[in-house]
């Protein structure tokens, strides 16, 4: 009888320190394995010794659809927009004064009347709304940028392989190519309407919370107001003029950093740009941009927040004529200093960004 309980008791301790031996590896193997190599369900201990122990069930769908590579690209422009507006949202503040027509028209003045009036913190005034709206904006605007550019540039190449379509006009024959078109501009044009159709009311919401604060005291009362005062067209205010600027800004800004990226790389003998270089080439790409469609963004500023001062012009072409009558045609690059001291920066800063987080998320995963 002794013998037997001695086994038995044996028996229950090699059992005991098997499952817990057991219990122990399966906590080991679940944290030294990668997310994607998990099962579906999975042992994990609560505590090194407890005996309680709870299963992990981890969606295969949700881990499928985080590898794949346009989800990826729309993460780093995410992730990229927000860490630039961050570091850059008094530019942002001093050049939406500046645009409207607020305040002093010089950088220094309106930086030193911003301090004055409202503190430190006014210079990330509506920089809340800025960061809720930049992480889905460059989101869409890198995301669909590469899923165009792909699609163009395959779009192209099986047009080649077919063999291009001819037309005949008399006895003139044409033949019709693609090849003229450039993937990179149609992909920036492409991802600049689909930004701003998407996200057009939290650039609304941001206008009027950085330059008229007193009215838009927070997100909440911004967003009573403006639907009380106009309903839900009041977020869509000057969408038209909005996609005319942007169309040759987004376009200029793509092609620009695509052809001065490729160019550098050409003349230097390089495969690609490293982070001040990148950092160089996505300013100057947003200097031209901008310098180019300058005149389109100030008639736009004073269509969305002309309802401010109570003399909101009815359409783009009345806006631009307003500001040459008003203040010549000096007044259609009135804040274009202060712009380029912010879309510089900003654009150099966001590429950097942007590339590094490709790498991480993208090439260090073998997705390009």
């Amino acid at each position: 009888m002794s013998s037997s309980s001695s086994t038995n008791t044996e028996t229950l301790t090699s059992s005991s320190s098997s499952s817990s031996s057991s219990s122990s590896s399966s906590s080991s193997s679940f944290a030294s394995r990668p997310l994607s190599q998990l099962k579906h369900m999975d042992i994990i201990d609560l505590l090194p010794n407890s005996t309680f122990d709870f299963r992990f069930q981890l969606p295969r769908q949700a881990q499928d659809f985080l590898e794949r590579r346009e989800v990826r690209e729309f993460m780093s422009g995410a992730l990229a927009g927000a860490m630039t507006k961050a570091i850059l949202a008094p530019l942002e503040t001093i050049r939406t004064r500046m645009v409207v027509g607020v305040g002093s028209r010089h950088i220094t003045g309106s930086f030193v009347q911003v301090v004055e009036q409202q503190g430190w913190q006014g210079l990330w005034a509506g920089n809340m709304i800025n960061m809720i709206r930049i992480v889905p904006t460059q989101a869409i605007e890198f995301g669909t940028f590469e899923c165009t550019k792909r699609a163009m540039a395959s779009l192209q190449e099986k047009w080649e392989q077919n063999e291009c379509p001819k037309l005949q006009i008399g006895c003139l024959n044409l033949t019709l190519s693609l090849s003229w078109i450039s993937p990179v501009a149609v992909a920036g044009a492409a991802a600049g309407v689909a930004s701003t159709l998407a996200c057009h009311p939290l650039e609304v919401l941001k206008d009027r919370l950085t330059v008229s604060p007193e009215a838009y005291p927070n997100l909440g009362i911004a967003i009573r107001n403006i639907y009380k005062d106009g309903g839900i067209g009041a977020f869509y205010a000057g969408l038209s003029p909005t996609l005319v600027g942007m169309l040759p800004y987004s376009t200029c800004y793509y092609f620009m950093y695509d052809t001065i990226k490729k160019s550098y790389c050409l003349t230097k003998n390089k495969k690609s740009l490293n982070r001040p270089e990148m950092l160089i080439v996505g300013a100057l790409a947003g200097f031209t941009a901008s310098t180019i469609s300058f005149p389109l963004e100030v008639a736009r500023k004073r269509l969305m927040v002309g309802a401010l001062q109570g003399k909101c012009p009815p359409n783009m072409a009345a806006a631009l004529s307003e500001v040459i009558r008003q203040e010549g045609l000096k007044g259609l690059y009135r804040g274009w200093g202060a712009s380029c001291l912010k879309v510089m920066p900003s654009s150099g800063i966001t590429w950097m960004f942007y590339e590094a987080w490709k790498d991480i998320l993208l090439v260090q995963k073998g997705l390009i």
